[in-house]
This record gives C-alpha cells, structure tokens and sequence, in this order.
C-alpha cells in the first residue's frame, strides 16, 4: 500500500472494476484489493479524499465504509488525543451530506456511532445529548429539515451499531446502561417531531423507526409509554402504519416489559380500540393491515399473559384481549391464499395453556372456568380454518401454496394434541360426537372437507397421546368403514387415523378386521403410497401377534403392489419393513415359505442384473433390489430383540430352534452377493447396499448371526484388499463388537482385524473406527503377534492432524483407550514409549491452533491419560517440545509456555476438569483470543 494521495489512482480504478466491469474474475480480484485497502494504515489518509463532493456517490460510500472499518475494528490504532479531531471530521461530513447521497450519509453516521460507543462513557459521557445539541445548533449553510434528517439518522443507527459492535463483554454490559439512561435525551425529542402537526410524513416515518431501534436496547417500558400512545395514533395513518406497528410490537416485546404491568394494563385498551380497524381491514381484504393488527395483540398476549393473567381483577380485559386474538385465529379465507395472519397466533395459545397451568391449584381452577370454553371455541376454529377449500379451488393452487398449506395444518395438528393436556378426554368425545352426527344425518349431506378436518383433529391428538383408555376409540373405528371416501385427501387422512390409531388395535385385536381391508385397499393406490404404506408398518409393527390370520392376505397384495411398481424407493423400504414386522411373529416354516415367495422373483432378477456389463440403469436396479432385502431383514427378527413393551409378553411365541430363517435366506443368496460385488466393488454405493444388508442383520440378529461371521469376514478381507470403503469399515466394526469376545468368532474376526489395521489401509481406516472398539471389547487382538501397533500408532497420530473433526475425534477417543493399556499390553507400552513424544507433539499443535476449538476438550483427554500412565514420559516430552521456537504457536511467549507445562505436571494433573480448563486456557493464548469478546461462550 502507498500513501493516502498515491494509492488513490489505484482506488479508483479498483472501484471502477469493481462497479462496471462485465468479467466477474477482474470484479473479484478488485474486491480482494479494496477489502485489504480498506484495512490498511492508509485507510485513514484516503478515506476522507475519497469522500470530497466533486466525487460519486460510489467512491464516497466506500471511503465512509473505510472509516468504519477503521474505527470499530482497530479503535485501539487510535491515539487517545486524534479522538476529539476525528469525532468533529465526522460531525462535518454528516452535516455536509446531509443533503447529499443517502446511503453515503448512514455509513458516515454508522462510523461516528461506532466511535461514541468506543469512547463512551469516559472519553464521551454525553455522546447522546451531544449529538441533539450539534444538530439542532442553527446553520445557515444546511437546510433545518435535512439536519432533522440526518439527526434521526445517526440516532437510528446509534442502537442498531451498538447490538452488532465487537465491543467487550464488560464494555457492552457498561455501554448499554449508559445508551439507557441518554434515552433522555432523544425521547422527548421524538415525541416533539410525532406531535408537530407540520412534521412531513417521511419524518414522522423516521422517528418511529428510531423509536423503534431505540426500544431494543431493554429501555424501561414506562419511560416508553408517551411513544407507543403516539404510535398507536400512528396506525391510522396508512403511510405510517407499517412503521408504526413495527414500533409497537418492538416495544411490547422487550423481555424486560413484563415487569411494568401498570404500563401493560394501559396497552390492553388502545390495543383493542384497534378492533374496527381489523374488522374494515377483514372485510375490505386488507391484509397488511389485519395482518399488523394482529402482531401488535399477539405480542402482548404471548409476551405478558402471565404477568396480565396475576392481574385477577382486570380478567375481563384481558379475556377481551383474547377473544380479540381469537378473531385473528379465526379470520375468514384459506391461508395462505387468502388470509397470513391466522398462523401469527398459533404460539399464543400454547403460552396461555402453559401459563394457566402454572398457577396454585386454587388459581388454576378459576381460570380453567373462564378459559375451558375458549379452548372448546378454538378446537372448533383450528378444525374450520385446517378445511381444504374445494376440488376447483385447490386445483389452481401452485404447489408452493400447497405445501405451506400443508406445514399450516401440521401447525394447527401440534396446538390440537396441545390443547388436549386443557380439555382431556371431552375433547375426544366432543370431536366423536360431531363425526357421529355428521355421519349419520342423512337429511344434510356433509362436505368431504367437514368429515376429513374432523377425522384430522382426532389423528392428531391420538398420533402422541395415549387413547387406550379411551371409550370413543371403539366407536370412531366401527365409524370409520361408515365414511365415503371420494378424495385422495380425505383417504389419506382415514389412513392416517387408522395408524395413529395401531398400539390401540393391539390391545383390542378383535377390530383389526374393520379397518385392515380399507388399509390393503389403498395400498394399491399411487396417490395413497405414503399414508397407506405407514399405517401398513404400523400396524405390523404394533400387532404383530394378531396378525398371522390374515398374514397370506397381506403379504400377496404387498408382492403385488411391489411388483407393480407403483411405489415410489423410500414406500416399498417402508413395506418390507413392514412385511419383516409380520414375519416375525410366524413359525418358522410359514417365514421360509412367505420369504421363498416374496425374494425369488428378485433373487432371480438379481441374477440376471449379476450377468450383465456394469451400466448406469442396471446399477439402479441393484441397487433397490439390496435395499428391499436390507429392509427386510432390517425389521424380521424372530428372538424378539425390539419388544420392550409389556404388554406384548403374553404373545411372545417360544424362541425358535434351528437356523434364523434371516440366516438361511443371507446363506441362499450369499454367492449372487459376492458375484454382484465382485464386479461393482468400485462403486461406493453398490458396496454400500451390500453391507447394509450384513450390518442390518447384524444389528437384529445379534448371536443369531453367529453362522455367517466366517463367511462375511472373508468377504470384507476381499474387499478391503481391492478397494477400502466406509461402509465396510463401518460393518467390520460391528462384527468386531459383536462377536470378538466369543472364542468361536475370534480367528476370522482377528485374521480380518489384522488386515484392516496393515499400514497399508491404517491411514485411510483408522479414524478410531474398528481400533476404538476392539480395545474396548478384545484388548487381546493387540497381543498378535503379526499386528504391527507402530504402525497403527503412527497412523493415529497421523489421524489427529486431519482437518476433519469425526476423525481426530475418533483418533483422540483410540489413544484415551489405548494409554491404560500400556502396562498391561507389552506391544503397546513399548510403542508408547518410543512414539509417546510424536503423539504429544501433535496434541500440542492442536491446541496451539491448527486444529478446532471445539476439538479441545478431547485433546485435553489424552494429556490426561499422558499424566495418568505415562507421567515421567510427559515431563520430559514436554519441556523438550516447548523448548521449540514458535511451538505450538509464535504468539505465546516462553513465560506462558513453561507456566502451562507446569501446570499439566502438576497436582492438578489428576482433575479432569481443571485439564480441560487448562487446555481451553492455553489455546485462546495461541490464538491470540484471549480476554476478546470469542471467548465469552467458551
């Protein structure tokens, strides 16, 4: 960089690229430029030449952007006795572009904000006052409105630099009560310019956006009082209404409001003078305006029931405050098409629940009175507004509308379970009897969109409440075969229900019958895919054990829809997940029959896949073929390993003897698995679906699998000794948890042990995967004689220099379990003793930076277990390493160095804690963090 004067053809010509040049390469290497220019010492000379008025707006806006950057990043290059000058070369500017460019003129205010908040309090005790007194002095050379302007500017930005400034902890705690208390200073300005009745409308606009920004900064409610009235007034102006509403709903909303609840209670009065307003706006369409209307009264609901709710003698307000926002919950039209603002109050009702419920039983009880009602009102608006709107209305939504429609009902299903804890099982009866009547009225046809937004109200309470013991249950299921399903949606809310409602169908088997026939039936519907598929699965899942009745039936329409292919991949998952559930409850014999019909017609595709050259189609095909079976066996589990409910004891059926019918079918078809592997084993995703069938397996069976440990471990030799991949390290390390402690398993398992821990795979595989939990479960794999731990170790500490954070995780996790072992295990103590000192060098560097903070604390673990089992080691590796120049980071010095290293060896080692701290201390000092503003969270 030059000086001020001699870098500017640079700086203009940079700018120039940056505005005007078409090649996006040039736009970003000027950017690159102008952001180091913008840092540099000079920046202070050529900001203020880049700023005289001959230039354009451009170039002037960079200059103020310089400035700021200057002064709130590197406030402390300032010399204390430049403040004074610097503060009136900003005041200057301001007033000279007071008239001027726009944007020009916020960075200039957003620069000397950032300096009054550098130097407030000491060095400025009255920056606020300050400010108001410059700009309201008498000038003859700047119009009195364009001060005006300019003021309300930099009072504006004042607050909104001050939340996002890099300022202290202590400094911004320091700062914020000092803004409090010059609030003084600008209220009563602002109130003067909203009262004025010849202040233009573009001022008043200006003085509630500072308002606005001023009240975020936890300013007392009641000192704010006078400019929300005047507000309020604002709302009938529709210039300022948006502005307005914005003010207010800032104001009200302050965490600290509550505490003012006289101020409050005067708020509930001009809020609901705002309801004739809502009603026009309602019904003339205008929905900014309701949706306004309805911020402001959802804001001091949600924000303050409590506080207004322990105001016993004013509960007719606040109940009118709540009706109001009922109205809101419940305005006409079908969002989001025509109506935004129902959705604003769903949160609302949540909060009064919770507060209502909080109250002393006495106080609860009063208040359940008044608000039970309220609660029934609304289950009947929340069920009217989830109504779809008819066939030819729904048809011209777009799909955006569609799917926010669709998150709006989920919203509106989350308030209904909700407002159950209020209402309890009345509400179920009151929502069966209006299905009954609706139902059975022959005289009035109901609409399909009346039945489904009943049926949904129901789904969604029973979907996470428990209704076991509800008595309207038995009756809503001999309903539900009663209602005519003439729509996709109204189908897929029965499907729905019928699932929500399957832990139920277990403990009354008798009506699986009513309700089965319609699931089977929708299951051959493309439309109905996802609903009847899960309900499918639930009821598999749920009543396994009444099930084998009706088992031939379920698993002949699942082959046929699956062979159909009317199911999109993640459904047919879903159904052979569901078909596993079945399965399992059979005897052996009709599993092996059902599997033998069910997989032959893919195993006989496969084979045919198998034959043929490897091409993106067929390998799609493969690819869903293997994660049919993958699911399959996901969920077929005859040992029952997945009942942990009770209630399913009595049902259980003996453990069956013999083979695992999961076992017979992977021994079946274990050849066409290698020989499809053995051509597509480049291919990360085809591997990836064959060792998911194993690991599933795996995962269900447990010792049950025990028959194909021997296979399968050759296997996974073959494939690591062609192509390593990650599922299969991933596979390998479940065999090795599973199975390494059985003497049977142990040589297949340790010869493929030994395999994957070769350098040659180490580096890539280690990452703590297979080596974490083999010391946890089989420390003797670390005694063979052909593992070479140097390498291994070597390798981990490798691992812990990735920039990846799984892995150097992993590897931290590997050596806190391979340190205690240093006595026990010969190999391993040796290594430890020859390589410990690599191994601490990289967890120094680390820690001196070159690895992520959050990282630190497992750091910290293997300094621990150094100290616990390798403490003369530590003390001699440590001071040898800090000895280093520069290590593990120039920015400590050999003082700090040597009280950390001392620190580590001392009596403290054995805390845990206090290393961590220690640790988490020394980094920010190689980082130069530390006593920043970062370190507040850490």
């Amino acid at each position: 960089m030059r000086g001020g004067e001699g870098v500017l053809p640079f700086l203009f010509q940079a700018l120039h690229q940056l505005y005007y040049d078409p090649n996006i390469e040039n736009k970003n290497l000027a950017q690159k430029w102008l952001m180091q220019a913008q840092v540099s010492p000079q920046a202070w000379h050529f900001s203020w030449l880049l700023l005289h008025m001959d230039k354009v707006p451009e170039i002037q806006y960079f200059g103020a952007s310089a400035l700021h950057i200057k002064i709130s990043r590197y406030w402390n290059d300032i010399p204390a006795d430049q403040y004074e000058s610097l503060k009136s070369q900003l005041f200057t500017h301001i007033t000279r572009f007071a008239s001027g460019s726009k944007i020009v003129l916020t960075r200039l205010c957003v620069a000397l904000a950032s300096l009054a908040l550098s130097m407030m309090p000491e060095a400025w005790p009255c920056a606020v006052a300050d400010m108001v007194r410059m700009f309201q002095a008498e000038d003859s050379n700047v119009d009195g409105r364009a001060r005006c302007l300019a003021l309300l500017e930099l009072l504006t930005v004042l607050p909104e630099e001050f939340q996002t400034s890099r300022l202290p902890q202590y400094r911004k705690g320091q700062v914020r009560s000092v803004l409090a208390q010059e609030c003084g200073s600008v209220f009563p300005l602002l109130e003067q310019l909203l009262q004025q009745q010849d202040s233009p409308g573009f001022i008043k606009q200006k003085v509630l956006k500072c308002f606005s920004s001023w009240v975020q900064l936890e300013i007392p409610l009641m000192d704010c009082e006078n400019l929300i009235q005047a507000a309020f007034t604002s709302l009938q102006d529709p210039e300022l209404f948006d502005t307005a509403v914005e003010a207010v709903v800032n104001a009200i909303s302050q965490p600290d409001a509550q505490r003012y609840v006289n101020t409050l209670l005067k708020l509930i009065p001009p809020v609901l003078g705002l309801q004739e307003q809502l009603r026009q706006a309602v019904q003339s369409g205008d929905m900014e305006t309701s949706h306004g209307i309805c911020r402001i009264a959802v804001a001091l609901g949600e924000n303050h029931s409590r506080a207004l709710l322990d105001q016993v003698e004013h509960w007719q307000s606040f109940l009118a405050l709540v009706n109001m926002i009922m109205f809101c919950t419940g305005i006409p039209g079908h969002y989001p098409v025509n109506e935004t603002t129902s959705s604003l109050t769903l949160t609302f009702w949540y909060t009064l629940q919770d507060d209502i419920l909080s109250f002393e039983p006495d106080k609860q009880a009063v208040y359940q009175q008044v608000y039970r009602p309220v609660y029934f009102q609304l289950v009947d608006v929340l069920l009217h507004k989830a109504q779809f709107p008819s066939d030819e209305e729904y048809g011209f939504w777009s799909s955006d509308e569609k799917e926010q429609f669709r998150i709006y009902r989920v919203d509106i299903s989350d308030t209904l379970m909700y407002v159950y804890e209020m209402l309890g099982a009345e509400l179920l009866s009151s929502l069966y009897d209006k299905l009954g009547r609706l139902l059975t009225n022959t005289e009035q046809p109901s609409t399909w969109q009346h039945t489904e937004a009943l049926l949904y109200g129901f789904q969604s309470i029973a979907e996470t409440i428990d209704v076991n013991y509800s008595d309207v249950v038995p009756g809503l299921i001999g309903l539900i075969p009663r209602i005519s399903i003439s729509n996709v949606q109204l189908a897929d809310t029965v499907m729905f229900t019928i699932g929500s409602l399957s832990e139920w169908l277990a403990d009354h088997p008798v009506m699986i019958n009513n309700v089965l026939p319609l699931v089977l039936q929708a299951l051959g519907n493309p439309e109905l895919s996802i609903s009847s598929v899960s309900t499918l699965k639930k009821i598999c899942r749920e009543c396994k054990y009444d099930l084998p009745p009706y088992a031939a039936n379920i698993v002949a329409v699942s082959q046929e829809v699956l062979m159909k292919q009317i199911h999109k991949t993640s459904q047919c998952m879903w159904l052979m997940q569901a078909l596993g559930f079945l399965l399992s409850a059979l005897q052996v014999e009709e599993i092996l029959k059902n599997l033998h019909s069910l997989i032959t017609p893919y195993i006989q595709q496969l084979e045919k896949l198998a034959d043929e050259t490897p091409n993106p189609s067929n390998r799609l095909a493969i690819i869903h073929i293997l994660g049919l079976l993958s699911n399959l066996f996901t969920t077929l589990d005859i040992s029952h390993h997945d009942d942990d409910h009770e209630s399913t004891e009595v049902k259980k059926l003996p453990v069956q003897q013999g083979p695992n019918p999961v076992v017979v079918v992977l021994q079946q078809v274990f050849q066409l698995i290698q020989k499809v592997l053995s051509k597509w084993l480049n291919d990360a995703q085809v591997v990836e679906s064959v060792c998911a069938i194993f690991e599933k397996s795996v995962k269900t069976l447990l010792d049950d699998f025990a028959p194909m440990v021997p296979q399968l471990c050759e296997m996974l030799g073959q494939m690591y000794s062609t192509i390593p991949q990650v599922s299969a390290i991933e596979l390998t390390r479940q065999l090795v948890h599973i199975f390494a402690h059985e003497p049977a398993h142990f040589p297949p398992i340790k010869a493929l042990f030994l395999l994957v821990t070769s350098p040659f795979f180490a580096l890539g595989l280690l990452s703590g995967f297979c080596m974490h939990g083999a010391l946890k479960r089989k420390p003797d794999l670390f005694l063979c004689s052909n593992l070479d731990v140097k390498a291994v170790f070597q390798c981990g500490v490798l691992s812990l220099k990735f920039p990846e954070a799984p892995t150097v995780k992993a590897s931290c996790g590997f050596f806190t379990e391979l340190l205690p072992r240093c006595g026990e295990i010969a190999p391993v103590g040796q290594v430890v003793h020859e390589n410990g000192k690599a191994l601490l060098q990289a967890v120094l560097e680390g820690i001196g930076g070159q690895a992520s903070r959050s990282l630190m604390d497992h750091f910290a673990e293997i300094l621990f277990a150094l100290n616990k089992h390798c403490f003369s080691l530590l003390s001699i590796w440590i001071k040898e390493a800090m000895q280093q120049d520069g290590f593990p980071s120039a920015r400590v010095t050999p003082e700090q160095k040597e009280n950390f290293s001392q620190q580590i060896l001392s009596r403290e080692r054995v805390n845990k804690r206090r290393v961590k701290e220690m640790v988490k201390e020394f980094t920010l000092l190689c980082r130069g963090l530390h006593g920043t503003e970062y370190t507040a969270d850490y």
